[in-house]
């Protein structure tokens, strides 16, 4: 409370404190600033009309220093100018005396919620941004690190960026991670998914409507490209819009214009597109299902998941990550070497949402503390070995010992059916009697 009449401050100080508010004087205005310097204080009451630094020049000062504090001014009745002043330095609100008491309650008492509020706002806009980081990407391998050095270098450029990689590879984490990396962190991200609504809903869903287009459409409605303005709007499964919706948006991307479904009146956007798909998009341009103008304008910066399949080294890693996720009391405290091995080798057609899945679930059936092979579901050996599936050799300079290599074979068919010999032989293509023969032959028991 800055103030330089002594009785005033007395006064305002016991009202206030009977609120529960803490609270400390100053008699002037260097006073009041040094105090704020001080303690960091949410809220300052301060009189504008005070001998040396007056209020309005500790309202610059603290504007100068940018510290955070709500700042309610009293002002002499009548000073309107002087009040609107002190609302363009900074100042909350400002009351007129005399004034009532109750009345200044009120106002510390809502200037206070405010402040509250922007703060959880900020909290909330901290934790949006460390969750969709793109360094809680988790990954080492050569291939993820690539994805990591891509986001850096293009997060900030508004380029169009085109995600490609089979389901449940990350596409749209790593969406959100190049959203909230840029500078449109705090616009709005706006996801649709182009597979799951017909070619009639799906342009109006992009678009809008104006009232009257279509039967149902009773009032006009702002699309997805509208309401992402000044953030990012994420396509996934691209590869699924017709044709019709193609030349739509193709447009959009090189006029940042479009019309409403049903309207005249052109309307003008600010959005960056980023664009997702598992298919095959240069295959769907050969085969005329996908528009060749549009692929390059969606591909300007392409950018590959690969699948998990290919990035074995990061299966522990995620396994950890997703058991810290899903044992929230920490039953669970370690995966076996054997059962590791067994979760590294599957193939996981599902990628990474299959790995989370499995994961959730042995977290929560699992005996515990410790995940076991007899804890995994028998599929996960069985589906070691993909039917039809080529396995390409390469030879030593000296040779091979067919028979090692043979006996080498078993072993690993054993212990990817954990000791199951009928599953070993169908992981080998072999007859159960065979394999009984083989494993005598090279003495394994």
């Amino acid at each position: 409370m800055v103030d330089d009449e002594k009785n005033m401050r007395w006064a305002l100080e016991r009202a206030l404190k009977t609120q529960g508010y803490e609270v400390y004087q100053a008699e002037d205005g260097a006073r009041g600033l040094a105090l704020a310097i001080e303690l960091k204080p949410d809220l300052m009451i301060l009189d504008l009309k005070m001998p040396g630094m007056d209020g309005l020049s500790v309202l610059a000062a603290l504007k100068e220093k940018s510290l955070p504090v709500m700042v309610v001014v009293i002002t002499a009745h009548g000073s309107t100018a002087t009040a609107v002043e002190a609302m363009k330095l900074g100042a909350y609100d400002y009351i007129n005396k005399p004034f009532d008491i109750d009345e200044l309650k009120l106002i510390v008492a809502k200037a206070l919620e405010v402040e509250n509020l922007k703060a959880q706002v900020q909290r909330l806009e901290n934790e949006v941004n460390q969750r969709y980081s793109f360094k809680n990407i988790i990954g080492k391998s050569k291939a993820i690190q690539q994805i990591f050095n891509l986001i850096e270098r293009v997060a900030d450029t508004g380029a169009t960026v085109l995600i490609q990689g089979e389901s449940g590879t990350g596409k749209e984490l790593v969406a959100r991670a190049l959203h909230f990396s840029s500078q449109r962190r705090n616009g709005p991200f706006v996801q649709v998914n182009c597979a799951a609504l017909p070619e009639s809903l799906l342009e109006s869903e992009l678009f809008g409507h104006e009232r009257g287009a279509f039967t149902g459409a009773i009032a006009q409605r702002q699309g997805r490209f509208e309401l992402a303005g000044g953030g990012t709007i994420f396509l996934d499964e691209i590869g699924e819009i017709s044709p019709h919706v193609q030349v739509r948006l193709l447009r959009v991307l090189q006029e940042k214009a479009f019309e409403r479904v049903g309207g005249q009146h052109t309307v003008k956007v600010d959005v960056r597109v980023i664009a997702a798909t598992n298919k095959d998009l240069t295959r769907e341009m050969r085969e005329g299902r996908f528009r060749e103008d549009l692929f390059y304008r969606l591909n300007v910066i392409p950018l590959h998941m690969p699948p998990l399949r290919e990035r074995k080294e990061d299966i522990p890693l995620l396994i950890e990550h997703f058991l810290h996720k899903y044992d929230s009391n920490g039953r669970i405290q370690s995966v076996t070497p054997s059962a590791l091995k067994l979760l590294v080798a599957y193939l996981w057609p599902g990628n990474i949402r299959e790995l989370e899945n499995t994961i959730e679930r042995l977290a929560i059936v699992s005996p515990g503390p410790v995940i076991e092979p007899r804890d995994i579901p028998p599929e996960f050996s069985q589906a070691m070995v993909v039917p039809g599936q080529k396995v390409n050799f390469v030879l030593p300079r000296e040779g091979v010992d067919l028979e090692q290599l043979e006996r080498d074979l078993i072993v690993q068919a054993l212990e990817l059916a954990l000791g199951n010999k009928t599953r070993a032989a169908r992981l080998l293509g072999l007859t159960r009697h065979t394999l009984l023969y083989r494993m005598e032959k090279y003495n394994l028991s």
